[in-house]
């Protein structure tokens, strides 16, 4: 083997908690010196990216050239298997974000869709499935859709009276050379009713709705990526695709607690990177055929066939897969178990100066534990919290045009904060719009979650508006300001949740032939206007799976899981790994923050476990998982028949049911028994018993196969919307909610906060106790006149 070369960098200024990297590489890849590679291991988001489709193309070929040795029939092979891996894929406007169907009103109204291109794929053909109907009430001669890409017409789409009122397909063949891997695809309308020159922009004639069935059409080819750390996350995770993240991991056969945990640390990594695509870890004892793959094992346990430096420290390597052409592997991996996770945890904590095919560890520090419901995805809840805190981009606080889309701003926060004094959340919002010129319908409505808060009536101009001579505001725009302080009712504040401001700007046309601009008008939300939740306190009823499916509480109460522990079997089934990775990948989507202190324990260990609470998967209900808590446990499945054949197939419990939910409704209490030969999995929530104020959280179910359905139902939000109580049971794809065992409680309340709470229970002795208090305020103040009146008198 060539010599390995070395080089040591300091990573503190970068991290805030020193580690030291060890670049390995081999000689070929001293060709990072070319302009040509520097271009791709620059930083992952430029690699390749602003490029045409034939750049892309062009740049990897020379990367290959720099980075690759090879011969000549190597390189034909390799072109073989690039169009044996080419692909169609089908971009559907809702896959692409545009769930509502974008609809264009007026003269000339347009919508954005926003679609991206794999770094290893790039576009050989490109075509547009547009559905869409039209109003019959147009100009057809002078009415149309312009379709560009990335501000570029392509194509318009003219109009006829033949199919007006119908729902239209149309496919538009487009110039891949137009395709980057970001862009914006554009729907433009240009609406005409009259040939008169006094059109009315706000005319009810003048729509087009585009369907959110519409489709982008890629063809693609692979392109071969050189094996660079600089590109990471791609190609494992690539932020340019919409789709669901699904990334196997390999794992060594019997892999001990240890290593899970490194696995576990990743896949939440992983999961926060995913973000709304949402990610399956599937777990793996060989490497994949297919795929991508991440292996995360000790050095003596890597899968054979793989052709790496030598592995004498924590290191991360991205190699070529042997067992798929065109696909990558993720190394993690180090001569103990601790040199594991090392890698691991300096790949989680950052990876700027990490470049070439391989790095070794030489020190990291995983910094100081996180502190309570600091999550980076939750809104702090210990002050006021400006809204340019919970965008990206200010540009997203501005609108323009009389009826445009809301502003809306994501706001995740702790699933247990209470409201004991019946107390909104204060919001103090500021604005600026185009002002009318007279009073009209001109409004803005503040929304939580689709749901009305409060609507104003946005004044007109004034007369000094019009003196001539203004003074420009510091950092701000011109146009009226005005500023609203409302509450937002607590009650319709979950744990995720979204602030919808919607602005309504009237048309200023006063009569017929009136001549008004299209679109002249502008609002905008200040960046200073303010949310706060630090008025509430923590305290929730508990079990509530509500809560855990919609932002894994009370786990995330710590970002970095501090006081988790994931309880798996002895020996667990692909299903149940999988399970494992998948929950701690939904546990890093929730709170934006890898699992670094997660704790990975068997049945065994329970004992260990204090301070914890605990989440438990297990694919056979019967296991002994879960048979220590036999009476703590609100529905056991998987149980032997009442004749004692422990291998009997049928599912029996009986349970008294305190309340149950079903598609919305809230069913009469009562008690129920299963009797089922059919699968069955459930999710489950209990007081961890011995632990006051401990919360268990199990995943479990007939058998294996059936934890996969689990996963498939965090999925999909409207499963996820029926979760609640403490037993949810999935049945061929049906979910039933219902509360068994008794609640606990969670969290602090002051104990003023407890006494009003009591006393609000019982209004008529609140009057009672208030005349007697009252009373005995006045005859005391009496007294207390009559003694200074005494005194006056010399008496």
């Amino acid at each position: 083997m060539k010599p390995v070369v070395s080089l040591c960098l300091s990573l503190s200024a970068i991290l805030g908690a020193p580690y030291v990297v060890a670049a390995v590489a081999a000689p070929s890849a001293r060709a990072a010196s070319s302009p040509a590679v520097a271009a791709l291991t620059s930083a992952s988001t430029s690699t390749v990216a602003g490029m045409a489709a034939p750049n892309r193309a062009n740049a990897t070929n020379a990367l290959n050239a720099a980075n690759v040795a090879g011969t000549t029939d190597a390189a034909a092979s390799a072109n073989a298997n690039a169009n044996a891996n080419a692909a169609t894929t089908h971009l559907s406007f809702a896959a692409l974000g545009a769930y509502q169907p974008l609809n264009l009103r007026g003269l000339d109204d347009a919508r954005t869709v926003n679609a991206g291109v794999r770094l290893d794929r790039v576009v050989t053909a490109a075509r547009l499935r547009l559905r869409y109907t039209y109003s019959p009430s147009l100009v057809f001669a002078l009415s149309h859709l312009k379709v560009s890409i990335n501000n570029e017409v392509v194509a318009t789409v003219p109009f006829d009276r033949e199919h007006a009122g119908q729902i239209v397909t149309q496919e538009i063949a487009l110039d891949p050379r137009f395709l980057t891997d970001y862009n914006q695809l554009g729907l433009r309308l240009i609406a005409h009713y009259t040939l008169d020159h006094c059109e009315d922009p706000e005319n009810s004639a003048l729509w087009a709705d585009v369907s959110p069935t519409s489709e982008l059409i890629l063809d693609t080819a692979p392109i071969r990526l050189p094996n660079d750390l600089a590109l990471l996350p791609a190609p494992f995770f690539d932020r340019r695709d919409v789709s669901r993240l699904n990334l196997p991991f390999v794992l060594p056969a019997a892999a001990d607690n240890a290593t899970l945990r490194s696995a576990g640390v990743l896949a939440s990594w992983f999961g926060a990177q995913a973000d709304y695509r949402q990610a399956r870890f599937p777990a793996l004892s060989a490497l994949p055929s297919d795929a991508h793959a991440v292996v995360v094992a000790r050095s003596e346990q890597l899968p054979a066939g793989l052709q790496l430096p030598p592995v004498n420290g924590s290191m991360l390597i991205v190699a070529d897969n042997p067992a798929a052409p065109g696909k990558k592997l993720l190394i993690v991996t180090g001569r103990t178990a601790a040199e594991v996770d090392e890698a691991g945890a300096a790949l989680v904590l950052g990876k700027a100066a990490m470049a070439g095919p391989a790095v070794r560890i030489g020190q990291i520090d995983i910094g100081a534990p996180r502190k309570p419901y600091d999550a980076p995805r939750w809104v702090p809840v210990d002050r006021p919290v400006a809204f340019r805190e919970l965008t990206d981009e200010l540009s997203q606080l501005q609108v323009h045009g009389s009826a445009p889309d809301a502003i809306r701003l994501n706001l995740r926060v702790p699933a247990d904060l209470f409201s004991w004094n019946g107390a909104g959340v204060p919001l103090n919002l500021k604005y600026r719009y185009t002002a009318p010129t007279v009073q009209n319908n001109s409004a803005l409505a503040v929304q939580i979650n689709d749901q009305l808060v409060k609507s104003y009536r946005l004044a007109p101009a004034s007369a000094d508006d019009a003196q001539g001579r203004l003074q420009l505001p510091v950092l701000s725009n011109a146009g009226n300001r005005s500023s609203s302080a409302l509450d937002i009712p607590a009650f319709r504040v979950g744990s995720s949740n979204q602030l919808q401001l919607r602005f309504n700007l009237d048309s200023q046309k006063t009569g017929l032939c009136q001549s008004v601009a299209s679109n002249p008008v502008q609002a905008a939300v200040d960046p200073d206007s303010t949310i706060d939740f630090s008025g509430f306190v923590h305290y929730a009823q508990m079990p509530n799976l509500a809560y855990f499916a919609n932002s894994g509480f009370p786990f995330t109460r710590y970002a970095d899981l501090a006081q988790t522990a994931v309880v798996i079997s002895e020996h667990p089934a692909p299903q149940e790994l999988e399970s494992m990775l998948t929950m701690l990948g939904h546990m890093g989507q929730w709170t934006g923050y890898p699992a670094l202190r997660v704790q990975i324990a068997r049945p065994r260990e329970l004992a260990q476990l204090t301070g914890k609470d605990l989440l438990v998967i297990g694919g056979n209900g019967s296991a002994p998982l879960l048979a220590r808590w036999q009476k703590a446990l609100p529905l056991s499945i998987g149980a032997a028949s009442q004749d004692g054949a422990a291998d009997s197939p049928i599912t029996r419990a009986s349970f008294s049911v305190k309340e149950q939910w079903r598609n919305g409704a809230h069913l009469p209490d009562g008690s129920a028994r299963i009797e089922r030969d059919g699968a069955l999995a459930a999710l489950m929530g209990f007081e961890l018993p011995g632990s006051k104020g401990r919360s268990v959280v199990a995943l479990t179910a007939t058998d294996q196969q059936q934890l996969t359905q689990l996963l498939d139902m965090f999925d999909k939000p409207d499963r996820v919307a029926q979760l609640q109580g403490d037993v949810a049971l999935l049945r061929g794809g049906e979910v039933d909610s219902m509360r068994v065992g008794e609640p606990y409680l969670v969290g602090y309340v002051p104990w003023y906060a407890r006494l009003w709470s009591k006393a609000i229970e019982h209004p008529v002795l609140l009057g009672v106790l208030g005349a007697l208090a009252g009373l005995l305020l006045a005859i005391g103040a009496f007294t207390a006149l009559q003694e200074l009146a005494a005194r006056r008198r010399g008496v």
